[in-house]
């Protein structure tokens, strides 16, 4: 079969990169006794043939081949042969409904993924066989296939039991488990026997404890009512008995050699003409990417399965924090930034136990912590002191330590501690600014500390000073420096924004003009001195740097009869929000803007209405209703609230990212938003938090919640009803 490669014509097949006719070439590469080789060809083959794990017909044409290879007994590798079928058969199943018929390759309908589908159970058998081969590795790959492709479900199960009782190997038993539960999930005639099973292996005390332990937590993932009082306490003493215990020899290797604590490998030196923005984002992502403990991936099942059983996911991960294993312990933060970030509740005692990492000795797991302490906003406060203990423990020159590991740990607890508005962070940020050692990470860290205004403030402005805007992925972007100094509000740094702003223009950088405007906007009065600059560009061709112009002005000068006649055609540009935000601004100065206001928001909802009927996405849509009812309500006041309202709660309910402003104009609205109450009190009973797109998701949702305490205390006369003015 492996020979027969040359005889198919890959050329017709479609999708390939390369040369067509050199794909049998690579693939045959797949089978070559050179290790370097096979590497190479099976990279190839993911990039190429499966890339982003999508399906095409070479796809399919490499199935039997990719068959003809597990079969050979010679074929080194074979294991990674199966595992690449069992990739190509999951996205088929996973996709077959919801993917039943594409636009094919070549333009025309495709049932390409249910025909993969069909072609893999028509190979189920090969998995069987798969399952019983004396290489643990192919065994290890082909068990989840014994799930998906068997539609005989007295005979899946069967084999399943039957593979639990022959394996030894921990790691194929645990994958047994997980795919009866995969079965019973995928097939409703498999749940009442492979509940059963779950049972007997969760409740019997005679079976081991991992196995138990993967018995009890899969159960709750197909019967979440089957979970009790004692399913996590059991699941907790059961993670205690296969939790291996350090060596002592190896617990005093680690407090001698801090560097040697857990997965704290060296990381290769960053290539230099590469920002170290985007070499930290590449190493982020491999590093999330990471597993250290044996239970890690059972244990994230277990977090999903008990989902808003916040007390409950509260006791297993104060266990994992707890863990004599340090793999246990690093893996366990991630899971509670992600329980606390995506759930309402006092997180307190999770939030110390995250602060109880930060050990010098184990920089490593220390900046895990400290990052994930730095994405809880001030639901970080409880281990403020522990990150101040961390920081303060090192001389402020960590932040530039030779030694990667610790020096992004000690970076990582600046941050989360300026997040803090704690100035014991000033420290390594003055560092960062007086040195090259990864400023970027520090600036936005600077803005959090406004009372170190005296102290930041030069050196932001001598960096922006130096801002090359001819570079290609600065390191210190403009943008970022104009943000920082808007944050401290030193109105010291007006001449070098302006300045910044004269040098941004001179080189044609609209993108960089755009956020030097906006921070001069934030001093208002305060930036006067900037307004000859300002003025001219109200009339600029860019209808984006027109807006932020106009906006400038308005806050500088507050003149509605300079500012008004530009919004015109600043409300008929794409993308409006900008523009609308400034009218709602001006408030009933801009009242000449109330026909073409009125018009956008019926435009909008009219829209609305036909993308719902239509099943198309309302997400934008719905912000241009937002920022044009909350216009309208700052400009002509309870006159529209009939309108408005109903519009806000379109909006909020048609892109829960909309939240924080619809929630700000409904503040504003006073007793006039008392038809918003129902949707109000349904938020803060909700017990995730708000959702959002971007990464600040605990300050937002923070906001939305005291948006809505607010609002309801307005309305339910527990404070002052009067409407509250735009600030």
């Amino acid at each position: 079969m492996i020979n027969d490669l040359d005889k198919t014509d890959w050329a017709s097949l479609g999708h390939a990169y390369g040369p067509a006719d050199d794909v049998p070439g690579w693939l045959r590469g797949m089978v070559s006794p050179d290790s370097a080789v096979r590497e190479k060809a099976f990279s190839r083959f993911y990039g190429a043939v499966l890339h982003q794990g999508s399906v095409y017909s070479s796809t399919v044409a490499s199935v039997p081949f990719l068959f003809a290879m597990a079969d050979d007994p010679a074929t080194p590798d074979r294991g990674e042969v199966v595992a690449l079928l069992l990739s190509i058969g999951r996205e088929a199943v996973d996709a077959e409904e919801i993917y039943a018929v594409v636009c094919g390759e070549d333009g025309e309908e495709s049932t390409i993924y249910p025909d993969t589908a069909n072609l893999m159970r028509k190979h189920a058998d090969a998995f069987i066989a798969y399952a019983r081969d004396p290489d643990p590795r192919v065994r290890r790959a082909s068990i989840e296939g014994l799930g998906l492709f068997l539609d005989n479900t007295e005979r899946a199960v069967a084999l399943l039991q039957g593979r639990l009782a022959e394996e030894d190997g921990t790691t194929e038993r645990l994958l047994v488990v997980r795919t009866m539960a995969d079965l019973a999930l995928r097939l409703p005639a498999a749940a009442v026997p492979a509940r059963a099973w779950l049972d007997a292996l969760a409740d019997n005390p005679e079976t081991d404890p991992d196995t138990r332990l993967a018995g009890l937590v899969h159960r709750a993932r197909c019967a979440p009512g089957s979970t009790d009082d004692q399913t996590v306490p059991t699941a907790i003493e059961l993670l205690r008995q296969v939790t291996p215990t350090p060596r002592p020899e190896k617990d005093q290797q680690t407090q001698q050699d801090p560097f040697r604590s857990c997965a704290c490998e060296a990381e290769p030196d960053p290539d230099p003409n590469v920002p170290g923005f985007v070499t930290a984002a590449f190493a982020d992502l491999e590093r999330h990417g990471r597993v250290h403990a044996a239970t890690t991936p059972l244990l994230t099942a277990f977090h999903t399965a008990l989902d808003t059983r916040t007390r409950d996911r509260t006791a297993l991960l104060s266990a994992q924090l707890r863990s004599p294993d340090p793999g246990t312990r690093y893996d366990a933060i991630d899971m509670a930034r992600s329980l606390i970030t995506s759930l309402r509740g006092d997180h307190t005692a999770l939030v110390r136990l995250i602060g109880d990492c930060l050990l010098p000795a184990d920089p490593y797991t220390a900046a895990a912590a400290a990052e994930a302490l730095g994405s809880l906003h001030t639901l970080a406060e409880p281990a403020r002191e522990a990150l101040a203990a961390y920081v303060t423990a090192h001389r402020p020159d960590a932040w530039a330590s030779s030694h990667r590991t610790v020096r992004r740990a000690h970076q990582m607890a600046v941050v989360a501690l300026a997040g803090l508005k704690d100035e014991r962070a000033l420290p390594g940020l003055l560092l960062a600014l007086d040195t090259d050692a990864d400023v970027w990470r520090a600036l936005g860290a600077a803005g959090n500390l406004p009372q170190c205004a005296a102290q930041l403030t030069p050196r932001l402005i001598k960096r922006l000073a130096d801002v090359d805007h001819c570079g290609d992925w600065p390191d210190v972007s403009p943008a970022t420096l104009a943000s920082a100094l808007a944050k401290l509000a030193d109105p010291a740094a007006v001449s070098a924004l302006t300045n910044a702003l004269q040098a941004a223009l001179q080189r044609e950088q609209v993108h960089a003009a755009e956020p030097v405007l906006k921070a001069l906007a934030s001093f208002g009065p305060r930036a006067a001195s900037a307004v000859d600059v300002i003025r001219p560009l109200t009339d600029a061709d860019d209808v984006s740097l027109r807006t932020a112009a106009a906006s400038a002005a308005w806050e500088i000068e507050r003149r509605p009869e300079t500012v008004v006649p530009l919004l015109e055609g600043l409300l008929d540009a794409p993308r409006k929000f900008e523009a609308l935000d400034l009218a709602g601004r001006i408030g009933p100065g801009a009242a000449s803007t109330l026909p073409r206001l009125r018009q956008i928001l019926n435009q909008q909802l009219e829209q609305n209405a036909r993308n719902e009927e239509n099943g198309a996405a309302v997400l934008n849509d719905s912000w241009t209703l937002v920022h044009a009812a909350a216009a309208l309500w700052d400009i002509a006041g309870t006159s529209e609230a009939g309108t408005i309202v109903p519009a806000l709660l379109a909006a909020w309910k048609n892109n829960a990212s909309t939240a924080r402003d619809v929630l700000a104009c409904l503040n504003r609205m006073g007793p006039a938003a008392h038809p918003a109450l129902p949707q109000i009190q349904a938020a803060l009973a909700q017990p995730h938090r708000a959702e959002q797109r971007w990464s600040d998701a605990v300050a937002f949702d923070l906001e939305v919640e005291h948006a809505c305490r607010d609002i309801l205390a307005r309305l339910t006369g527990l404070a002052d009803p009067a409407p509250v003015g735009r600030q």
